[in-house]
């Protein structure tokens, strides 16, 4: 009996020896499965930048020196129109203050 202990031993500590060679495999595959996993993943491109309409800010800048034209010109009429409705007003003043001089006098 003693032989069939010796052997059941032997057995087990060659299943001890078999099991962790299994786990040190099982261990190497799933190291390799991560390796490749890692090279495998392949970063995401970077987005393009959206381009920009060039056109439309051409256009509003257009737009915008013509508004700043016809506002330009709309104050330099504006100064016109002031300064002869001063010049006007100035000669009224006068003729009035002229026709006032006469009628004091009795003319």
């Amino acid at each position: 009996m003693s032989d069939a202990l010796d052997k059941a031993e032997l057995a087990a500590r060659e299943a001890e020896v078999n099991t962790a060679a299994v786990q040190v495999a099982l261990a190497a595959v799933e190291l390799a499965k991560t390796a490749q996993a890692q090279t495998q993943q392949v970063p995401a491109p970077s987005p393009v930048p959206a381009r920009r309409p060039i056109g439309l800010y051409v256009a509003a800048g257009i737009g915008g020196a013509i508004a700043l034209t016809f506002l330009a010109m709309a104050a330099a009429l504006l100064a016109v129109a002031v300064a002869v409705g001063g010049t006007c007003a100035t000669v009224c003043l006068l003729v009035l203050r002229s026709m006032w001089a006469d009628f004091q006098k009795g003319r």
